[in-house]
């Protein structure tokens, strides 16, 4: 749908059927008189009425189309479009804790969910801002926001494992508060995790709650194998097997009308990442599209001027 931002130059419209009418009515009355001066005036109106007679119209309705164009684009229309105005602030957080080193993913977990990681930020939109949040037993900043996003790739293939436990809500909190470091604009998470909370000092679910009245979506992604994988073994010999919690990712995703994944292998972390840039509920932005028509004024009156003293023009 088409807005203008200054209408009120809309009302200049009424101008083009009175100049029209202006025109009919001078044409009418010149013919008129021609007809009474004498009968040559009469045969001269007779073959402006014929084909002739197309010619000041057409140069007059070209005049008034030009006018038409120059007086909309004043009031300066805009349309929406599919891209939010200002880009959307981005931030990964990856889950960088000691189960990450399981090598159910070529070559371990981690090092797969870096590369899938990489392609989502090569697939953002140059306008789109990128940055990375990892946590274990804590949270710390990768990567600021910014436009460049090779930058940030730079920074994503330096994040090493860590032998810290699961620090989901400090995670995510700490990723808002860099998403809302550049205000106005949209702002997305984007969490991946093959563990439960165990430590920091924030709940996930408060963290999202806190995500939901800030108005930033959370996609979350459970990072696991369908098989139980061993990541070692206690003081007394039991196996200690990577577990994720879905529950917790899935609410998360839900209070921040986000969405949740399952990955089972490198493969399918690779199809998520692929498929989040289209995920993002991009705002509609509204684009000024008045030098269309400065443009189609411009062509108009090209035109008239064209019609009128080109080549094949007698001038009257």
């Amino acid at each position: 749908m088409i807005s203008f931002y200054n209408p009120e130059w809309l009302i200049a419209l009424i101008i083009l059927p009175c100049l029209y009418y202006y025109y009919y009515y001078q044409t009418k009355r010149k013919k008129q008189e021609a007809i009474v001066f004498s009968q040559i005036g009469f045969l001269k109106s007779a073959m402006h009425g014929s084909s002739m007679s197309t010619r000041p119209r057409t140069l007059l309705l070209l005049a008034l189309a030009a006018i038409g164009c120059i007086i909309i684009g004043l009031a300066d229309p805009h349309i929406p479009l599919d891209q939010a105005k200002e880009g959307v602030n981005v931030v990964l957080v990856l889950d960088v804790s000691g189960s990450m080193q399981a090598t159910d993913y070529l070559p371990n977990r981690l090092e797969s969910s870096k590369k899938s990681a990489e392609i989502l930020l090569r697939s953002l939109d140059r306008k789109d801002y990128a940055g990375i949040i990892t946590f274990e037993s804590g949270a710390s900043s990768a990567a600021y926001l910014s436009p460049d996003k090779d930058r940030v790739i730079r920074k994503l293939k330096d994040v090493q494992v860590k032998e810290g436990a699961t620090a989901i809500g400090d995670g995510l909190a700490l990723a808002i508060d860099m998403a809302e470091s550049i205000p106005n604009r949209k702002k997305v998470i984007i969490l991946l995790s093959d563990g439960a909370n165990n430590a920091g000092v924030i709940h996930p679910e408060h963290a999202a709650n806190f995500a939901r009245e800030k108005g930033i979506q959370v996609f979350t992604i459970a990072m696991g194998s369908d098989d139980p994988v061993v990541l070692g073994y206690d003081w007394f010999g039991n196996p200690q097997y990577a577990t994720v919690d879905e529950v917790m990712l899935q609410k998360i995703a839900a209070i921040t009308n986000g969405h949740y994944y399952k990955s089972v292998d490198e493969r399918t972390l690779s199809e998520v990442y692929a498929d989040l840039n289209k995920e993002i509920n991009r705002e509609m932005e509204d684009t000024s599209i008045r030098e269309w028509f400065f443009i189609a004024a411009l062509i108009l009156l090209s035109g008239k001027i064209l019609m009128r003293y080109g080549k094949r023009r007698i001038i009257q």
